[in-house]
Order: structure tokens, then C-alpha cells, then sequence
């Protein structure tokens, strides 16, 4: 499918592809690639194309895919959608992630509405001509100079191969004006003590068997590379040593784009794509990196309690990556040294929760989803509220804090959601309405209350006064807003108990007066906040959630 062209100028496309492993940085580069050229002045649009037949992430577990980044439109969509959003401080959403199960759908669809016109119906071209139908709509859509396209998987996997068909085919009609980056591992074996180039020589010899000749090479390793090692991928990969770029481990993702930047692969780039280099502005992010790496004044130390830490004899951080970015902002913008400790809900049912949890600077319930590890988060929610450790609880969070409110200070021993426990004879938290009918037709995927609500957040409470002081608010509307990815809801039957007992609803939905923001005095608590929203999904670098930044402010200051 050629692009259309104009007089003007014609899109650019760069597709960005991984080898060896999974989980080697691959996002992290296309984002920083992509910050690059836009702070060299160019419109960037990013698009995630992912591997799986799920039509969005959001049916998948965390600990399988980690945490599906929400979007403002409601897109469920891989984490790496998240890192567009942080480093180009724009909004994602579905145009900017596609999954194969979405591509699947929308050709068998067409099929269905006679729009072959009688053709047999085949992967290539259909396929392929919906893959790159995606590409140059976006192109269009956000009138982008550059569509920087990251392909999910590895080279060689049998799920994503018309994915690198629709990139031979896009750049053999549109000879010039498409790239293709090979982002790759180069392990340190610690027997040997040298880095190999053999895997990603045999990754770029599967890119060339399906027509594809890198342009650039994005080799990630724990050092930078040196002069050999270089040379071998010159030699054994058909390239030019200056188009194989280093990037190793560093003490944040924040860095690569500045270590990318050091080599010019941004206007190399710019060069081979055949548009005037430009050099971009990287003030703002340098002087991000300063306060990255500046001594902190002061260390906070939270325990997360979650029931998406574990899988096998390992933990991991992406079931919860989000909320670690925003959290990492945050004390960033505060000064002050972040340490986390990742506490199993299950582990605190099993063992007791002064034994696991101690006494730390600030305690956090995050997002979660049916019984398993529930007691043990509501326990985490109570012990925070008794022993005044700040405490902030997003979406479960949150509502498991309005359960535990009920069970020690109300009274209502049975209290809980009817997500857990159907037949509680005080159902505090409650299935929203217009779920129900989902839940009946076993309609899960796409259809929570997702994306962004708007609020009316109450006037003369500290949540006003949070997003009064970062602007984040209209101080005459009280209108704020936050995404959303719930069932569940405050049950509005019981607002008067609790607020006679001291909880303070701060903020409503504008459209249905859903219970968004719940939280307690100054006088009774440092710190004690929960949202049924995900400010988390909202955080980034150069921005960080009011939330985040006091709740960390008040950790160190306990």
C-alpha cells in the first residue's frame, strides 16, 4: 500500500524491532528515539504493535504481561505505550496499540461485510495491508512527520512475522523514507568476561532471511560497547561501525536518551531518512537527569502491599510499573531517596501483619481485583489508619480501606465488597449499575468504567488543596479528573455512616456523584487518602502527581 504523498512533505516511518530476549529495553528506546526528534522539532507519533490475539491488555493477568497502562480514551494497553506518554509528555491511546488479535478481528470483519469482494481471504496481503493501513493512519491522523513503529516480540517468532512483512513491504514502496532500528542483546557471559555478538549477528541473519536490512543496530549490554566488539557487528552484520550504537545499563531509563543523543544516532537518523538535522533542545531533560542523580536530603522507605509480586521463586516490578514510575517522580521532585519493600497480601493473612510490615515511612494498597490476598490488604489499610503511617489506596486501595473503615470503626464486623463476599449484610463497596449486565453476559473485556471521569472534588479538604497547589484543578468548578479501570463502586447508601464517623468524601464524579476521593482530616491522620481513580497512569518525569509528591513529602517529614 503506497503513502500518499504531497508536494510538502512525505511521512517518515521508523520501525523498531528486538532481538535475543524479551524485556531488553526495546520500548524504552523507541521513547527515547522518539523524544529525540521531537525536541529536534519534528511530530512524532508512536504505535505499539503487539503479538497476542487479546484484542486489548486488559484481560491479561500482570504478573504474565505486567501492568496494562491505561489510557485517557479507556485503551488498555502495553507498558510501553506508558513510556511514550512519560517521555513525550503526550497522551496516548487505541491509535497509538494494536494487537494481532485486533488486526485478526478487523480483517475477518471486513471479510464478513462483503468488502473482498469475493476474494479467498488471505494473511498476505490482507494482513499486512491492515497493518500498514494502521501505521499510515496514524501518520495522517496526527499529521506526524515521523510514525515510529515498535514491533512487540523478538525477530524470529512465528506470532509477529507479517508484522516484519508489512515493514519489507512499507519500505520497498517508499524507498527512502523508512528505517529500521534492531534493538538487541549482547550478554557478559561472567565465565568468559568478554561481550558475545553471536546472538545478535543470528537476530539480524533472521531480519535479513525475511528481507529486512537493519539500518541500525541498538545494542544492549551492561557496559558500553568497545572498538572490537563493533567492528564484528560491522563485519558479521553487512553495517557500517557508526550505525551500531551502545546502550548499556544505567542508574535510570531516563539517561538513554541523553547516551543515545552522545553518539548522534538522532541525527543519523535524521540523515538517513533525508530530512534537515536538526539538534534537539535536552535543557529540561538534563537538568531532570541533575536532580535524578543529586544527593537526596532525605530517604523514605514504603511497603507496597499486592497480590502481583510474585511469579515462581522470583518478584518482579512491571506487575506494578506504574505505580513504581510514579513513585520515583515523585521523589525525584522532593529530593528525596526511595526505598520500596514489595510485601505479598497472601504472606500477611498467613503471618501477621507487625511481623512483615514493621514501621515504615508510608504505606500503599495499589490495584487488585478479587479475594485472594483482600483480608490481607485491608489489614494494611487499618494498620496505617491506627498507627497514623501515611497511607494512600488507589482503586482496590481505596475501597478496601472504606471495608476496614467499616469493620473497626463502624462497627460492622461483616463489611465488604460484594466482589468478595455476595451476601454481606453491609455491602460498603458495590457493583456499579450498568456493570451488572456485563458481568451476566461474561463480558469482561473493554467494558469497566475505563478512561478518564471527571470529579467535583470538594472545596476546604486536602485533596482540593493538593491539586490547587500543583494547578491540577479549577478553582472555581472544583473540576478535576483521573482515569479509571473499575467495576466496583462506594456504596452511596452508606456516605452518611462514614462521614458521621469522621471519613471525609472529598470528590464525586461530575456525570453519576460516584464516591472518587475519599480521605481523612489532618487532625486525625499525616496522611490518609484513597482514589478509586489511577493517578499513577498520570504521573511523569517532568510532572509528577500531586498525590505522589505530598504523600512522599509527608513520609519524610514523619
Amino acid at each position: 500500500m503506497p503513502l500518499k504523498k504531497n508536494s510538502k512533505k512525505s511521512t517518515k516511518y521508523i520501525f523498531v524491532s528486538g532481538g535475543v530476549i524479551s524485556g531488553i529495553g526495546k520500548g524504552i528506546t523507541s521513547a527515547s528515539i522518539a523524544l529525540l526528534l521531537k525536541l529536534s522539532g519534528y511530530k512524532v507519533a508512536p504505535i505499539k504493535f503487539e503479538n497476542y490475539l487479546n484484542l486489548d491488555a486488559g484481560t491479561i493477568n500482570p504478573i504474565e504481561h505486567g501492568d496494562p497502562f491505561l489510557c485517557e480514551d479507556g485503551t488498555e494497553a502495553d507498558m510501553d505505550v506508558g513510556s511514550y506518554e512519560k517521555f513525550l509528555s503526550e497522551d496516548m491511546g487505541r491509535d497509538n496499540f494494536v494487537t494481532m488479535g485486533g488486526i485478526y478481528q478487523a480483517v475477518i470483519e471486513r471479510e464478513r461485510r462483503f468488502e473482498y469482494n469475493g476474494e479467498d481471504v488471505e494473511a498476505i496481503p490482507y494482513i499486512t495491508d491492515e497493518i500498514i493501513s494502521r501505521i499510515v493512519r496514524l501518520g495522517e491522523k496526527k499529521d506526524a512527520d515521523i510514525v515510529l513503529i515498535e514491533l512487540g516480540g523478538t525477530a524470529g517468532e512465528y506470532q509477529n512475522v507479517f508484522y516484519y512483512e508489512a515493514s519489507r513491504i512499507l519500505t520497498l514502496k517508499n524507498p527512502g523514507d523508512v528505517i529500521h532500528v534492531h534493538v538487541s542483546y549482547v550478554p557478559t557471559p561472567p565465565h568468559l568476561g568478554e561481550p558475545k555478538t553471536k546472538p545478535t549477528q543470528l537476530s539480524v541473519r533472521t531480519l535479513n532471511s525475511m528481507g529486512i536490512q537493519p539500518d541500525f543496530i541498538v545494542a544492549r549490554s551492561e557496559k558500553y560497547l568497545d572498538q572490537r566488539r563493533r567492528d564484528r557487528f560491522a563485519l558479521f552484520c553487512n553495517m557500517s561501525g557508526d550505525a551500531i550504537i551502545s546502550n548499556p545499563d544505567v542508574e535510570t531509563v531516563y539517561e538513554v536518551p541523553l547516551i543515545l543523543h552522545q553518539q548522534t544516532l538522532d541525527s543519523k537518523i535524521q540523515e538517513k531518512l533525508r530530512l534537515p538535522v536538526r539538534a534537539p533542545n535536552l535543557s529540561d531533560w538534563e537538568k531532570l537527569i541533575n536532580k535524578i542523580k543529586a544527593k537526596k536530603s532525605k530517604s523514605v522507605e514504603i511497603a507496597i502491599i499486592g497480590k502481583y509480586f510474585g511469579t515462581g521463586d522470583y518478584q518482579i516490578r512491571d506487575s506494578y510499573a506504574a505505580l513504581f514510575d510514579a513513585l520515583e517522580h515523585a521523589s525525584w521532585f522532593n529530593n528525596v531517596e526511595l526505598k520500596t519493600r514489595w510485601i505479598d497480601a497472601e504472606r500477611v493473612e498467613r503471618h501477621g501483619i507487625d511481623e512483615l510490615i514493621g514501621k515504615p515511612d508510608g504505606i500503599i494498597v495499589p490495584i487488585g481485583w478479587g479475594t485472594r490476598g483482600s483480608e490481607g490488604m485491608i489489614q494494611a489499610a487499618s494498620y496505617a489508619r491506627e498507627r497514623k503511617i501515611p497511607y494512600l489506596g488507589l482503586c482496590y486501595g481505596m475501597q478496601l480501606a472504606v471495608v476496614g473503615f467499616a469493620q473497626d470503626v463502624l462497627g460492622w464486623k461483616d463489611a465488604n465488597t460484594t466482589e468478595n463476599k455476595p451476601r454481606t449484610r453491609h455491602p460498603v463497596i458495590h457493583i456499579i449499575a450498568s456493570q451488572k449486565q456485563h458481568l451476566k453476559r461474561r463480558a469482561y473485556g473493554g467494558t469497566m468504567r475505563l478512561g478518564a471521569w471527571d470529579a467535583i472534588v470538594k472545596k476546604d479538604t486536602r485533596t482540593f488543596d493538593f491539586y490547587k497547589k500543583y494547578s491540577e484543578i479549577s478553582e472555581k468548578t472544583g473540576l478535576t479528573s483521573e482515569r479509571h479501570r473499575h467495576r466496583y463502586e462506594f456504596n452511596n447508601k452508606y456516605a452518611k455512616d462514614f462521614e458521621s464517623r469522621g471519613l471525609i468524601i472529598s470528590a464525586r464524579s461530575k456525570l453519576e456523584g460516584l464516591v472518587e476521593i475519599i480521605e481523612l482530616t489532618k487532625k486525625d491522620h499525616p496522611f490518609y487518602l484513597g482514589t478509586q481513580g489511577h493517578p499513577e497512569y498520570k504521573s511523569r518525569p517532568l510532572k509528577p502527581h500531586p498525590f505522589f509528591i505530598e504523600f512522599l513529602k509527608t513520609c519524610s517529614n514523619q
